[in-house]
């Protein structure tokens, strides 16, 4: 009944929610809270006691959920515990618990918060790390070419499809850095957009948007001819004539799973040029491009990533400039030393 409460909206309303959530979250939370539950009883607490989700909110049977899973992650806390420590502080208010609770379960989601993330992660900053250079450059940006250079065996039919799908992903990412949810789950009638000119927008509604911004670009002509080819061609080896979506499911029934499209581009990659680059990914190597390029271009990388304000794309890239600086600052000292030397 909490579950399906999320999914309610009232505008009008002096209280309450204003914006259904997503059934990915939906779907999250229900997880988060059947787990806790779980974890309340390995704290201690006897099963009989959690009657409802009521009986979650109570300070004590919280503190020892919480100190259950601390426990399993060597009494540090993680993304997961402060998450779910959040999702009960809006649990509590939702089921209207006494103001000195309400207090309690807060005091206990601080404990367990975990700063806002600002910059890359230091993983991804490595994995930037070997894209800064034209050659490893030039490699990532022309491998959808070079696998739909090749020639077809028809032996290997099935796997050659699976490349050249593989292909299709990555180069719209190198162009259109979208989310991989949005990727996965390309539409040939409702996202991609033709005027009939020639051109092909890629398209996404606010609300198929994580963020909810709505989303265009414009696509290249030889990554529309890249897409025209591979769906000229992909049937029946992949999918039934005819399916709807660009990356679907081999019965043509629905798209893709984000997770397993992901899966199989990092392992493409890899695979062909010995780089480990995931779906992710992309969007910092979009936003390491603009601004080597354009240096201060903040603005522009957070419309171009979807961001809903430049504040963001600012704390998450601000050490990208640094490093360009950086780097700026020595070739202007070495190349002052080869003067004087």
């Amino acid at each position: 009944a909490y579950l399906l409460s999320l999914e309610q909206v009232d505008i009008l309303a002096d209280e309450g929610r204003t914006r259904a959530l997503r059934p990915s979250s939906i779907k999250l939370y229900g997880q988060l809270l059947s787990r806790f539950a779980a974890e309340a009883v390995n704290g201690g607490v006897d099963p009989s006691e959690i009657t409802g989700l009521a009986a979650l909110v109570i300070p004590k049977i919280a503190e020892r959920g919480l100190r259950s899973m601390l426990e399993k992650h060597d009494n540090k806390t993680c993304q997961s515990i402060a998450q779910t420590a959040i999702l009960l502080t809006s649990l509590a208010k939702a089921l209207g618990s006494p103001e000195v609770e309400l207090k309690q379960i807060a005091r206990l989601a601080k404990k367990v918060s975990i700063p806002r993330q600002t910059g890359m992660t230091s993983k991804n900053m490595k994995r930037l790390r070997t894209l800064q250079n034209d050659t490893q450059i030039a490699r990532l940006l022309s491998l959808p070419d070079v696998i739909f250079s090749r020639s077809k065996d028809p032996q290997k039919l099935h796997r050659y499809a699976l490349a050249r799908e593989e292909a299709v992903a990555i180069a719209i990412l190198t162009h259109c850095p979208i989310r991989i949810a949005n990727l996965s789950h390309i539409h040939l009638e409702h996202n991609v957009q033709r005027p009939g000119d020639g051109r092909a927008y890629l398209v996404f509604a606010a609300g198929e948007v994580k963020n909810r911004q709505p989303l265009e670009f414009e696509l290249p002509k030889d990554v529309v001819r890249m897409i025209d080819r591979h769906l000229a061609d992909r049937s029946p080896t992949l999918c039934p004539a005819g399916t709807s979506w660009l990356f679907p499911r081999r019965n043509g029934s629905d798209a893709i799973g984000p997770s397993e499209l992901a899966t199989r581009i990092s392992r493409r990659v890899r695979k062909e040029i010995g780089l480990d680059v995931n779906a992710h990914l992309f969007r910092h190597f979009a936003v390491m491009l603009l601004l080597d390029a354009h240096p201060g271009s903040y603005e522009s990388a957070g419309r171009l990533l979807g961001h809903t304000a430049t504040s963001h794309t600012i704390s998450v890239y601000s050490g990208m400039e640094t490093r360009a600086a950086a780097k700026a600052f020595s070739d202007l000292v070495t190349s002052k030393k080869k003067r004087t030397s």
